[in-house]
């Protein structure tokens, strides 16, 4: 059961918490609001990007809270009904120095199911607004977002002589120890209902799952440019349309896409040279984008590689509870029949179901390159790969001790993303020698410290 805490805001965090600005995720409400209004607020929240909402704070920014917690038990009454556990919805009672009565903080994250209001309407956040999803139409394009319901499961009209009769479906049932019949495997499956194929059945199994759904394909572009945004002028290239059934096409992208970053010239020790990226980190990226794109979305994964980095967009919100910030802890899959099954395919897209883009920011550091960005938008997700070195472990130390003031070899090693004691031991030597820094007086064997050198003034 939701349970309430309490806290305290000083002055200053008394001020910070009127001046807020709502938006997309921050709301200020007065503590008349009305139970069914807050209900819709919740809603909107919840099923979005989750947010923060202050009750008894006044259009004028005022702090004008309860006299009494239980003056809240109206609205209390409404969060237990629509959080009855307390996993997305953290609900606090806060006081404020020199402040009358209770402001009502209720934190609000993003739920694995839609979440609807007293009325029965579900909403959703829109800058600093709620909105009213209307229409069932609506109600289910929500729940494949939020991956409550997916796609996949839906029955295709066609025959299914394109799925059962395919080469695809008959090179896989070779691939398995029992060689089952194709048409027994895929019902026992649960991709064949009713005599119907679903479309997780065409895109793995499909002839040519394109024309049943032609955006379900990639689309690569090559920007000969490091602008923020590509140009019909800069393009390399016509764009490239990858298809096919959903294992081949992954496979394909990421051969094109890799030919495609092989060409891009890069000054050197040398001169020129060709940009690389490690292999792992465009197949894993690519492959979540096909394998948990929202397939009712009317577009395509885009793949496009510029001069200095490689943009990798798939259609849909992230699913379910996953946010950007925790998306390399959470799982949560949008297609699970389509993951399953592509993981049985001989030369699997997948192998490590859930390690993918964890694997790609290992193999980025690897390289010392810049860790990847994963953006979130309306329209889907991007995770962009740069090709961009961090910096040099001299610049990374030095940056440091500016905001901390000491540094060890152990959080050298963290920084810089360096496992070798004796590595950052030999960068310590190199910056003592250049009088960047020097060790700290007293601090000896495993507590050895340093900060930056002081420089004495001349007092000539």
């Amino acid at each position: 059961m939701t349970t309430f805490s309490s806290g305290h805001l000083n002055s200053d965090e008394v001020k910070a918490l009127c001046a807020l600005d709502e938006g997309q995720r921050m709301d200020l409400k007065s503590a008349r609001i009305q139970p069914a209004k807050l209900s819709q607020a919740i809603s909107a929240f919840a099923n979005t990007d989750g947010g923060e909402l202050y009750i008894g704070i006044e259009d004028d920014k005022a702090w004008k809270g309860f006299e009494k917690q239980e003056e809240a038990n109206g609205l209390t009454s409404v969060i237990f009904d629509m959080f009855p556990v307390q996993d997305y919805l953290h609900a606090s009672f806060l006081t404020g120095e020199g402040q009358h009565g209770y402001v009502l903080k209720l934190e609000i994250f993003r739920t694995p199911d839609v979440k609807f209001a007293t009325n029965g309407n579900a909403y959703t956040r829109f800058g600093a607004q709620n909105r009213k999803v209307a229409g069932s139409d609506a109600i289910m394009r929500l729940k494949y977002t939020k991956g409550v319901h997916s796609f996949e499961d839906e029955l295709v009209n066609d025959s299914i002589e394109d799925v059962v009769n395919s080469l695809a479906i008959l090179e896989f049932s070779l691939s398995l120890p029992t060689e089952p019949e194709p048409i027994e495997w895929l019902k026992k499956q649960k991709l064949i209902s009713g005599g119907r194929a679903n479309v997780a059945a065409y895109m793995l199994f499909g002839e040519e799952p394109q024309i049943e759904f032609p955006k379900a394909a990639v689309k690569i572009y090559r920007y000969k440019t490091a602008a923020p945004e590509g140009t019909r002028d800069t393009l390399a290239f016509d764009p490239k349309t990858i298809d096919g059934p959903l294992v081949s096409m992954i496979s394909e992208a990421v051969k094109t896409t890799k030919e495609a970053v092989q060409d891009i010239p890069k000054i050197g020790a040398v001169g020129l040279e060709s940009v690389v990226y490690p292999e792992e980190a465009i197949h894993e990226v690519l492959t979540n984008a096909v394998l948990h794109r929202d397939y009712s979305a009317k577009d395509e994964v885009h793949i496009r590689i510029f001069d200095n980095r490689i943009e990798i967009f798939s259609p849909g919100k992230l699913p379910g509870y996953v946010t950007p910030q925790n998306i390399l802890k959470e799982r949560f899959a949008r297609n699970p029949k389509m993951v399953r099954i592509a993981n049985k395919f001989p030369n699997a897209p997948n192998k490590d179901i859930g390690e993918g883009l964890n694997t790609t920011f290992e193999k980025m550091r690897e390289l010392k390159l810049r860790d990847p960005v994963i953006a979130e938008s309306e329209a889907g997700v991007t995770v962009t790969l740069f090709h961009e070195l961090l910096a040099s472990p001299e610049e990374i130390i030095s940056k440091y001790l500016v905001e901390h003031g000491e540094i060890n070899n152990s959080k050298a090693r963290e920084i810089c993303r360096e496992g070798s004691e004796n590595k950052i031991k030999r960068v310590f030597e190199r910056m003592m020698g250049s009088e960047i820094i020097e060790r700290i007086p007293g601090k000896r064997g495993r507590a050895t410290s340093y900060r930056l050198k002081v420089i004495e003034a001349d007092e000539s």
